[in-house]
């Protein structure tokens, strides 16, 4: 709620008070303030812009940040280094048994294109903390090759990229990094939305069902196993058909009753929605469907309204997509 996200905001401005004092923190109610709302071209609220060096040009988005820590590391790395400089297997150990999830670079050198692409990622992903070392023994220690981004979770890997020089893609990056910040599955709900939308990732699988059906959890372990092997490339949401409060997406999507279970596929760009051929919710189902939507070889999804009563009554017919393919052909 915007109360809860004001009393965060709130707490970061007196955290940073203490550490950096030239940091100054302000709200604006733009409904008063219709110039500014204007200038800062502000569509959605709340919106967190950061001001540099006094100009009121260009200023930095803050988007997805909720947490009093997360504001708090942000603003630390837009004003300060984004990540530790690892020395010794001692100081990386510390960083990852602390933390659910840690972000460590191992890099040949530290002046290069990818080590800048690093840097940057870690200004955008303040949910985790991120480390980088040249050291060949702490690189020995964990066995890793040298120019890799590794993700570890619960103190283990459980993501290795290489870093490419010169083609790196920040994007992408982020995109595979802010993936780890939500569940391999993760419940649509008011809280869990903002999240959603936040991870950089445009392609959003979406599972309609109910948690409480008796197939709801050999569905969901289909799911999941679907889910692991599309990290970074396809959001795997899931719909509770029982949620009242989420009949909106039912709306958007058009789904009835009788459609549960029921995937679909959204692109956010396009919007264009994609329904899984199949209808049983299995592994092999899903890795098909996310595969040929991947490839550019699955068919739009085009939901059509019901035939008017009254569309053969005028001169000019009123035609939807049921209708169109019998009249037009």
């Amino acid at each position: 709620s915007s109360q809860n996200f004001s009393e965060e905001f709130a707490e970061a401005a007196r955290q940073l008070k203490k550490e950096a004092p030239r940091i100054q923190f302000g709200k604006i109610d733009v409904t008063h303030q219709h110039d500014l709302r204007r200038e800062f071209n502000i569509q959605a609220f709340p919106t967190v812009k950061f001001f540099v060096n006094g100009s009121r040009e260009d200023p930095i988005d803050c988007k997805g940040v909720r947490k009093a820590s997360t504001f708090i590391t942000w603003v630390k790395r837009r004003t300060g280094p984004s990540t530790v400089l690892i020395n010794s297997t001692d100081q990386a150990e510390a960083i990852i048994k602390a933390n659910d999830l840690a972000v460590i670079a191992f890099f040949r050198e530290l002046h290069n294109d990818s080590v800048e692409v690093f840097c940057d990622t870690a200004r955008d992903v303040p949910e985790m903390p991120f480390g980088m070392t040249a050291s060949e023994d702490v690189c020995a220690n964990y066995g890793i090759q040298r120019n890799s981004l590794v993700v570890f979770k619960e103190g283990k890997p459980v993501h290795n990229e290489v870093l490419e020089d010169g083609r790196q893609d920040k994007l992408g990056l982020t995109r595979t990094i802010k993936t780890f910040t939500l569940d391999l599955v993760t419940e649509y709900n008011i809280e869990t939305s903002v999240k959603i939308f936040d991870v950089p990732v445009e392609n959003h699988i979406l599972l309609f069902t109910s948690t409480n059906s008796e197939t709801f959890s050999e569905i969901y372990e289909n799911y999941q196993s679907a889910a692991a092997e599309f990290r970074g490339k396809v959001l795997f949401v899931l719909v509770d058909t029982n949620e009242g409060r989420n009949g909106r997406i039912f709306e958007y999507f058009r789904i009835r009753d009788i459609d549960v279970p029921a995937v679909r596929i959204l692109n956010l760009t396009s919007e264009a929605k994609y329904k899984m051929p199949a209808d049983e919710v299995t592994l092999e189902n899903l890795k098909e469907f996310c595969q040929s939507y991947l490839n550019g070889k699955a068919k739009q999804h085009l939901s059509s309204e019901e035939i008017p009563q009254d569309w053969d009554k005028m001169p000019v017919k009123v035609l939807v997509g049921k209708n169109f393919n019998s009249i037009i052909f």
